[in-house]
């Protein structure tokens, strides 16, 4: 996984601290200290999986010794029915961290899925599916993580790593040029500039104020396509707003380079997934 694992542990430490707290009743009561048992994690539907390493990160974490055993790896189509991962140690453990484990590789799979579908849709195009900042508080490097399993490319992780100047900003600032040289004189010299934009004026204005991105937002596809022949390859263009499985491909044929969509984390539908013990 291409991701902090220091940050990992925190996220898998906050969700069974919530799931499990002064301890599993049920669990402790029924399943004896010293027994172990086997259990076998299978695709209830079809789709991409994601989140494989993460769900053996929550077991080892409740035991190191929990022997976690993946069939698949992140990105890779599954069919229903098809085993994804065995798990076998500690029958407490295991079950304490079931739920967890399945929450999480739900969540991730179904954006994982999501993306994937998308992605597929524009493969002949040369645009890029990107996502978005639209994820539960807490889970995005994971959720990020999920849309690149799935083909998807990820935009910036948050406020600190990129520049998006978007509309409220603009309010502010009084125009796009004057926001751009705002953020020339202090933002790092390195830096990319993305500019929001709602018509074709906006986009000759970016581009005469010197930005590297411009996002075009909430644009009708006839507009995408003049924006295209007017920036004719010189900045990045992004489109951006309400864009669905109906739509993208419309939207690719426009030419833009990026397409971003925000549903991709933001509603993504869990994959069905489950554990059982043999």
């Amino acid at each position: 996984m291409s991701f902090d694992l220091v940050a990992l542990r925190k996220i898998i430490e906050r969700a069974l601290e919530e799931d499990i707290g002064s301890g599993d009743i049920t669990t402790d009561s029924i399943v004896g200290i010293d027994e172990e048992v086997c259990a076998l994690i299978h695709a209830g539907e079809l789709g991409v999986v994601a989140g494989l390493p993460v769900a053996g990160a929550v077991f080892n974490m409740l035991d190191p010794d929990i022997a976690f055993s993946c069939h698949f790896s992140d990105g890779q189509r599954v069919e229903q029915g098809q085993l994804l991962a065995s798990v076998r140690g500690s029958g407490r453990c295991i079950l304490k961290g079931e739920r967890v484990a399945l929450n999480f590789m739900q969540r991730l799979s179904g954006i994982a899925t999501q993306t994937s579908k998308l992605v597929t849709l524009v493969d002949k195009y040369k645009s890029k599916i990107v996502d978005t900042r639209k994820t539960a508080p807490g889970l995005r490097i994971l959720e990020k993580y999920a849309v690149r399993a799935g083909g998807g490319v990820n935009h910036r992780f948050g406020l600190y790593d990129a520049v998006l100047i978007k509309d409220n900003h603009l309010k502010v600032a009084g125009s796009i040029s004057r926001a751009v040289e705002l953020i020339k004189a202090s933002a790092p010299f390195a830096m990319k500039i993305e500019v929001e934009v709602d018509d074709l004026a906006g986009v000759s204005e970016a581009l005469l104020a010197g930005v590297d991105i411009i996002m075009l937002d909430n644009m009708s596809v006839s507009e995408m396509s003049q924006a295209v022949e007017l920036v004719a390859g010189k900045v990045l263009l992004e489109a951006s707003g309400g864009i669905t499985e109906q739509t993208v491909v419309s939207v690719a044929q426009t030419g833009v380079d990026l397409i971003s969509v925000g549903y991709l984390t933001h509603s993504a539908r869990a994959l069905d997934i489950g554990l059982e013990l043999i």
